[in-house]
């Protein structure tokens, strides 16, 4: 192990000290990795975390949705240009038929969102009117957004949105004549070798899954249970390992999921995101230097009870984020 990665894994030990993270993190570089676990996957029985611990990784998934119409787009199946009144099957009376899937893959569809994060941060606040557990194949959310209005004129602006994921989801299941997850097990994570990975339902999770907790600020917690939806799907919910994500990021870079044409679109700067230096592909969030320089590509994930940044899972609501300010300054890439 080098010094740099010695380093690295003593300031981390420190934060769990500190209690300030529950989950596993790699690190790895062309010399050698590094795997850690800490904390508890099940806190009433005191169940420490595993490298092979599974974690719900929210919206850290939309690249597997992303990867799904690229490989269908390789096939001459679609294309990035099909707009939504190809589908004849999507009740959407208030939705322009005129948005592409372009549009959708990079948040400038100007879609209604079902949970819109620019106007509330309370993602259980959703479950009052449509019980968390209805929510087990991506159809079914559909009724969260389908009588709303346009917010935006299609390809007008970036705004951060969950139902154009669902609907890229739909497409890949009318496409295809599969179930999305089972298209993504069968198309991306068994060529992945991601063979711990998987969409589960929270009332049937398997063994070395953590759960997720929601902290109270009296110190008191709780199950994320009631708070997401019972299974995952297009715009987020699937659950993985670190060694899993490590091996998927290995597949995507050498062309085992996409052809070398379809990888460099899916990584490609389509919009930009902030000032900062922040842009987005097709599902990768994206990070420049301030010459213009691309130095990170990523992905990241929030719900209530995990956290996820690329390699880094937590079964809390925050935690992966202070982890990899950690990681990037002990390599020398700081988040700006």
């Amino acid at each position: 192990m080098t010094q740099q990665l010695e380093v690295l894994l003593q300031n981390i030990t420190h934060l769990t000290l500190d209690e300030t993270f529950s989950g596993v993190y790699s690190v790895t570089n062309p010399d050698t990795s590094i795997h850690q676990s800490l904390g508890y996957a099940n806190r009433s029985e005191q169940i420490q975390h595993e490298v092979k611990t599974r974690f719900g990784i929210a919206s850290g998934c939309k690249l597997f949705t992303a990867i799904a119409i690229c490989q269908l787009v390789e096939q001459g199946r679609l294309s990035f240009s099909t707009s939504l009144d190809s589908f004849q099957t999507f009740d959407l009376p208030y939705i322009s038929s005129k948005v592409t899937i372009h549009q959708l893959l990079t948040h400038t569809s100007g879609i209604p969102d079902y949970f819109d994060e620019s106007v509330s941060d309370d993602f259980e606040a959703l479950w009052r009117d449509v019980p968390m557990y209805r929510l087990q194949q991506v159809r079914d959310f559909l009724p969260l957004f389908q009588q709303k209005t346009m917010k935006d004129e299609p390809g007008s602006r970036f705004s951060y949105n969950n139902a154009g994921y669902i609907l890229l989801g739909l497409i890949v299941e009318e496409v295809t004549g599969q179930s999305f997850t089972d298209y993504v097990e069968q198309s991306i994570f068994q060529p992945a070798n991601m063979s711990d990975s998987g969409y589960f339902s929270l009332d049937a999770l398997p063994a070395k899954t953590a759960l997720g907790y929601i902290d109270h600020s009296d110190g008191s917690w709780r199950t994320n249970q009631y708070a997401i939806p019972i299974k995952g799907g297009a715009d987020g919910g699937a659950y993985v390992t670190v060694q899993d994500m490590t091996r998927f990021w290995e597949a995507l870079f050498s062309h085992q999921l996409l052809d070398a044409a379809s990888t460099s679109l899916l990584l490609t700067p389509h919009v930009t995101v902030n000032d900062r230096g922040g842009s987005y592909g097709y599902g990768i969030w994206i990070q420049h230097h301030s010459s213009g320089e691309i130095y990170k590509y990523h992905v990241m994930g929030y719900d209530p009870g995990v956290e996820v940044i690329s390699v880094i899972c937590s079964n809390q609501s925050d935690g992966a984020f202070d982890v990899m300010k950690q990681i990037e300054t002990q390599i020398g890439e700081r988040i700006e």
